[in-house]
């Protein structure tokens, strides 16, 4: 899986467990016009229906994130990290969110680490989403909204939030500035 994509990923999981897009979409509850984009163009809404897709499918979020090799320790130097998801609200929207794994390469990992860039966009439109687990959150610079049931949180640089994400949340951008984050995600089993 090396080279591919993680649509593709998705898409081959699928085949070898003889599951069709309609059947994943009962499953996970998505769209079946949603995971079509995901395994033909790419397109992500946010980590939790790749999460459901996984779940779904039986396999652990990093099996569409990383190329399978475990590391330990795993190093991720500042200049060797890749923009591997960039979320985007629709197809022809610009990018909101973009992903870059600090976990890639560590296959038994319980924990998803990312840098975050959280564009300009993702402050726009706020759609929740919930999904097992917990999130660990530090503004690295600008500023971000998080939006967490019933309430509203605005963290400034070295500012951090950790919460149970099965609360529908929302995380974006304030203002016309691009934020970063560092986000700690964690599945249970």
């Amino acid at each position: 899986m090396k080279s591919e994509k993680v649509g593709a990923r998705i898409k081959k999981v699928m085949e070898q467990k003889g599951i069709t897009l309609e059947v994943l979409a009962e499953r996970t509850g998505l769209e079946p016009r949603l995971l079509k984009l995901v395994q033909e163009e790419d397109v992500y809404p946010s980590l939790g229906p790749l999460l459901k897709v996984a779940r779904s499918l039986g396999v652990r979020l990093g099996t569409f994130l990383d190329d399978q090799v475990s590391e330990d320790p795993l190093v991720i130097r500042k200049s060797e990290r890749k923009g591997e998801l960039s979320m985007l609200r629709e197809k022809d929207r610009p990018v909101s969110t973009r992903f870059y794994s600090l976990g890639r390469g560590k296959s038994d990992r319980h924990m998803e680490p990312f840098f975050v860039e959280i564009m300009p966009e993702s402050g726009r439109e706020k759609p929740l989403s919930s999904h097992e687990g917990e999130e660990f959150i530090v503004v690295v610079s600008g500023e971000i909204e998080v939006l967490y049931g019933q309430e509203t949180y605005r963290l400034g640089e070295g500012d951090s939030i950790y919460y149970n994400s099965v609360v529908p949340h929302h995380v974006g951008s304030v203002g016309e500035t691009t934020a970063s984050i560092y986000a700690v995600l964690y599945f249970p089993e």
